[in-house]
This record gives structure tokens, sequence and C-alpha cells, in this order.
């Protein structure tokens, strides 16, 4: 599946059907009905397809060796549209019909649309893609990095490398950006920046136009960091590059988010060379052989590994970690998961081990710092099992198992 950048703004349309896999022979007793809200049209479509596909297959993995428990598990899907308002209708509905778990949502405003919902409800809930941290909820759980992870290993390592001093953060303008640019600029101060300004852009925003330009060079920034999400903003890359920021000596680019929607692969290989970018997958990684098996199953249903992006990957990790709760606790209710994932289980998936932090509900990763060149990630430093701290400052769900809050910092 070749990802074109019409797809990346327009999105491929998924219907809302229940989506079900090939049966060998299960239980009579029923499936298990897992839950997904993606968003695989409007612009997060390149966001949502991959992980709608990423679902896919890891269910096709878990029913291909005989279900959980000799039941199908059957996915009910429907696709939000890239509109928040859908999520916690879709949610609703849903929960009326009965889930077992449900894994979805993109943005930080769809899991906060959705996850009080299936609290109520008593489906225990996998939200998948990196985020701004903080959520402290029993009945949530977190296969995504956070910025202790991912943030707290990029800033340092790109202040060593260009001996930076001054930050200029361009951010989305809503709880993700806000919160994460609160963390960039305590992890920068920490690690001697003098200064770091920040500038938020609405999601529809898509003027990146001289007046931002000169706004970064006015402000004698040495290291730019990119915390833009979506298709608008993805005309920063192409103002960057048409000023000649990208071939200033001076001043360097890094992104919490580009790559995550396969950006690197829809622009331009010279709007991208030089960024630094810090995730938990890394494309080719030989010291995982779960790595090569994962990219051939893709490769076998979907014809090639284009479309594969980090989150599709923590959506992939996040079905196998709850069906090895499952397998372990011997059933799928909601406490009988949560325990056997308050063990501190864990899987070794494409991106090396995963393992649930207990206290937490979020888990503990492996962390590449890669660098852009010719449109192909290369890592430069890889961090073993970092640990989800940000979050565990704040979070203790041994202790406060009642716990439902997002805490945060602010700048």
């Amino acid at each position: 599946m070749n990802l074109k950048r019409r797809q990346f703004i327009k999105g491929a349309g998924v219907t809302g059907a229940s989506l079900f896999v090939p049966q060998l022979s299960f239980s009579a007793s029923g499936p298990i009905k897992m839950g997904v809200l993606l968003d695989t049209s409007g612009p997060f479509s390149a966001y949502g397809t991959p992980m709608e596909m990423a679902t896919r297959l890891a269910v096709k993995k878990i029913n291909d060796s005989g279900g959980l428990q000799g039941r199908e598990v059957e996915i009910v899907f429907r696709d939000t549209q890239s509109d928040m308002n859908n999520y916690s209708t879709f949610a609703n509905q849903l929960v009326r019909e009965g889930l077992d778990v449900f894994h979805g949502g993109i943005l930080s405003a769809s899991r906060e649309a959705i996850r009080q919902i299936l609290r109520q409800r008593g489906v225990p809930y996998f939200y998948n893609v990196l985020y701004e941290g903080g959520v402290c909820d029993r009945n949530t759980f977190v296969t995504g990095t956070t910025p202790a992870q991912q943030v707290d290993a990029l800033i340092p390592h790109a202040i060593n490398k260009f001996g930076a001093k001054k930050l200029y953060v361009l951010a989305a303008n809503y709880n993700y950006g806000q919160i994460t640019s609160a963390w960039v600029n305590e992890y920068a101060k920490a690690n001697g920046a003098t200064d770091v300004e920040v500038e938020f852009f609405d999601l529809a925003d898509g003027d990146f136009g001289p007046a931002v330009i000169a706004k970064i060079q006015e402000a004698g920034s040495d290291l730019v960091v990119s915390v833009l999400v979506g298709a608008a903003h993805l005309s920063f890359y192409g103002h960057w590059t048409e000023t000649g920021m990208n071939q200033n000596p001076d001043v360097h680019l890094i992104s919490t988010t580009f790559g995550v929607g396969n950006e690197h692969k829809v622009l331009p290989a010279n709007q991208s060379d030089g960024m630094l970018i810090a995730n938990n997958w890394a494309p080719d990684n030989p010291s995982v052989p779960e790595n090569k098996a994962f990219l051939d199953s893709w490769t076998a249903e979907y014809g090639d590994t284009d479309a594969i992006h980090e989150i599709a990957v923590s959506q992939y990790h996040g079905i196998q970690l709850w069906a090895e709760a499952a397998r372990q606790a011997g059933g799928v209710d909601r406490e009988s998961i949560t325990k056997a994932l308050e063990s501190g289980i864990s899987i070794t998936g494409p991106a090396g081990v995963v393992k649930m932090d207990p206290l937490t509900h979020h888990c503990s990763l492996d962390i590449h710092i890669m660098e852009l060149s010719g449109q192909q990630l290369n890592v430069v430093q890889k961090l073993e099992q970092r640990e989800p701290l940000d979050t565990r400052r704040f979070c203790n769900l041994s202790e406060n198992p009642d716990s439902n809050l997002q805490y945060e910092i602010t700048l």
C-alpha cells in the first residue's frame, strides 16, 4: 500500500461495520467483543487508518491461534471521521451493544471524550498512542510513549549534540501540545537551556508563512521543536525549507510528532533531512526478531509495509498485551484483566519489550532516537526500558485505586 500525500490529507474511508476474522472452531459461548474507534477518514486518517490495519492484524494473530479461552475475538469498529463529537456518540452506542474491551482514540481530546463512558460501563480501555502523560485511572491502560520517555530522551540528546541554548517550540493548541510544551520547557531548562519560547497553533491552522519564520529568527533560537499535529500543520515543513532554514547550520529542527503519521514518507526528503525524532518503534531493528515477524505478517496481509507507523505499532502492542493478560487471567472481565496487568506482565513486540507499570498503568518502553535522511529513519541511540516517570510523579494506583484524573504541569 503506497501512502500518498492525498491519503494523508483526506484519508481512506472504512465502513462502520463489525470486522470478522476468518474462524477456526470457536466456543459456542459467543465472541469476545473489542470496541475500536479510530479516525480512518478526514484530516487525522493518516494516524487512524494504519492503526485500524494493525488492529485487524493483531486480532487475526489471536484468532489464528485459537482465540482466547476458545472464543473468537470480534472487532466492532466505527470510523469517527476526525470529528471529536463522534467519539462520545459512537462510544455510547458500542457500550450499549456490549463490549469486553476497548482499544481506540487518537488525539487526547478523543481519549477524554470516551474515557469516562468506558469507566462507568466497566469496559477496560487501552489508549495506544503517544501522548502528554498524566492520566491516572485504574480502568485505563496506555502503551504509547509519554514525555518522560520520549521528550526527556530527545531534548538532552539534541542540546548536547548541537550545543543549543535557545529553543523555540511550535505546538498544537490543545492539551497534547500544551502539556508536552511544558515538559519540553522543563527538560530543556534542566539540561542547560537559557530560553524557551512557545507558540501555539490551532489544529486547522496551516499559516506558517514568513511571519512565523521571522519570529524564530528574531528570537535567536538555535533549536526548533515541532509539537505539531495533523494535516494542516504539514505546511510548516515546506515553509521551513522554502526560507532556507533547513540549510542554516546554526538552527536545528527536532520533533516529538514528526513521523508518527508517516509524514517523512509523504513530504519531500529535503523537508526533513537532518531532523531528530524519538520513538518507541524503529522500522529497521535487527535486534528484535519480533519486528521482522511483524513486518512479514503485515506484508502478507497488506502487500507491503509502507503504511506502518509508530502508533500503529502501539495499537498492535496494546492488543497483544491485553490478550496476554486475558490468557494469564483465564477470562476477560475487567477485574481479572486489571489484576493480571497489575502483576507487571510484559510482551515482546515489534518495538521490543512492553512492560506494564502497575502503579500508573503505563508501560516501560525502549526509545530510539533517530535522524531522518532520504525519508528513512536511522537509529543513532537506543535507550532501553524507559519508565513513565512523569506520570509516576503524580499517580500511584496501588495507593489510590479510585483515582480518575489527568495530572499536568503548566508553563
